[in-house]
């Protein structure tokens, strides 16, 4: 049974950083690309950023790229996004999951929330 684990959400102003950590169980974690997605307040659940199996290659939306980083820890089974210079439109539930084909392969888990105050 996949468990998706995410923290480290909180309030942070405009400009400042937050780092979440998503503890992935269910699967080889090893094995799988994956990812992070957000869904703001009436809006449906986007793709923030990914990472493959080994660590070697990223990929991040438009609207992260050059301000997000994400990496991965396989020897913990964890997944980070290191946020800086969040902007008020970054506020949202962060959620994590196991990826592949562009897409999310399981149930979402409670998730964290990110709010970026003006």
């Amino acid at each position: 049974q996949v468990q998706l684990v995410e923290s480290g959400g909180g309030l942070v102003q405009a400009g400042g950083s937050l780092r979440l950590s998503c503890a992935a169980s269910g699967r080889t974690f090893s094995s799988y690309a994956m990812g992070w997605f957000r869904q703001a307040p009436g809006k449906e659940r986007e793709f923030v950023a990914a990472i493959s199996w080994s660590g070697g290659s990223t990929y991040y939306a438009d609207s992260v790229k050059g301000r997000f980083t994400i990496s991965r820890d396989n020897a913990k089974n964890t997944v980070y996004l290191q946020m800086n210079s969040l902007k008020p439109e970054d506020t949202a539930v962060y959620y994590c999951n196991f990826y592949s084909d562009s897409n999310a392969l399981d149930a979402w888990g409670q998730g964290t929330l990110v709010t970026v105050s003006s």
